[in-house]
């Protein structure tokens, strides 16, 4: 005979002994439409409750020259360091079970839905990806679309992307992977260009030539001077929040090295699920808990953004 809860407090334990099953569930569940893992590097490194992480903001500078045997006035290398401290947030996602359906597992002898776990899992999911992207005003956090250590520039053809050729759209490219090749003394090219969907979609279908079947974005792909100069494949995505992040409201284009020496985000605590408790009467409850902190952009000379696009 199955065994009938009549409160919460006895079917805690049949909750508990469960818990434990659908965590490990809602774990292995990989959601691809979530970009941020592939766009900042994560880093879970620092003390789970830790107040705040510090970092270094870092461009070098010094050139070698011709000397003298003689000489006593060597050229000098150094680096401009810029300490910051990025506090650590704390959130939270949970879900619960109430009496009913507790008694129903246990009276068809099946587990508990995990339905509620993936969804609380989900949710978690989408708030570090909108604070990676564009940060949170309540917390006075930028992101990486949004940063003002970042710097905005007008594209190099100064037209909208709709109204520009196809060796325009690519020049506007070249220029912002070009630049900060230049900006950073011919020591690091972007790998990564973000841009809004609208844009993405415009050149995904719209071919090179009246007599080509091969579209701007495949063009593109072959062709940019990351992947001329490294022999590497460039990676183009696209991401909301682009279509106005740009001065007076325009299209954004994103360009930087994805590289956590660039750019970091720190999620000390990721999402975990505490032991299940008694809520109400009738509802056993899962708190779930995590603290992160915001996009640092540690080398902003190796980003930045192109306006108007």
């Amino acid at each position: 005979m199955p065994t009938v809860f009549n409160d919460a407090q006895a079917a805690l334990g049949f909750v508990l002994a469960q818990t434990s099953y659908i965590e490990r569930q809602v774990n292995e569940i990989v959601y691809p439409d979530i970009q941020y893992p592939m766009l900042v590097p994560v880093d879970t490194s620092a003390p789970e409750w830790v107040k705040s992480v510090t970092y270094f903001s870092q461009n070098k500078f010094g050139a070698a020259q011709w000397l003298n045997g003689n000489a006593d006035d060597i050229p000098r290398a150094g680096t401009e360091r810029t300490k910051y401290e990025t506090e650590v947030h704390m959130a939270g996602i949970g879900y619960g079970y109430g009496l009913e359906e507790i008694n129903q597992a246990s009276m068809l002898g099946i587990n508990l839905a995990a339905e509620d776990a993936m969804a609380a899992r989900r949710a978690y999911e989408e708030f570090v990806e909108r604070v990676a992207l564009t940060g949170d005003t309540a917390k006075s956090m930028t992101g990486l679309i949004n940063s003002a250590a970042v710097t905005a520039t007008a594209n190099a053809s100064a037209k909208l992307w709709s109204a520009a050729t196809p060796a325009e759209i690519l020049n506007d490219v070249n220029q912002a992977l070009i630049g900060q090749f230049t900006g950073t003394l011919f020591t690091s090219m972007a790998d990564t260009v973000l841009m809004p969907y609208s844009r993405y979609l415009s050149i995904s279908s719209r071919m090179v030539g009246t007599d080509s079947s091969e579209s701007i974005l495949n063009w593109l792909l072959r062709n940019n001077a990351y992947t001329a100069q490294t022999g590497r494949p460039l990676m183009v995505r696209a991401i909301r929040g682009l279509d106005t992040a740009g001065g007076s409201g325009s299209a954004r284009m994103v360009t930087y090295r994805r590289d956590p020496n660039v750019v970091k985000m720190h999620i000390p605590m990721p999402h975990r699920f505490l032991p299940a408790f008694q809520a109400s009467p009738t509802r056993v409850e899962i708190a779930g808990i995590f603290r992160l902190g915001g996009v640092d952009w540690r080398r902003p000379k190796e980003a930045a953004y192109t306006d108007g696009i």
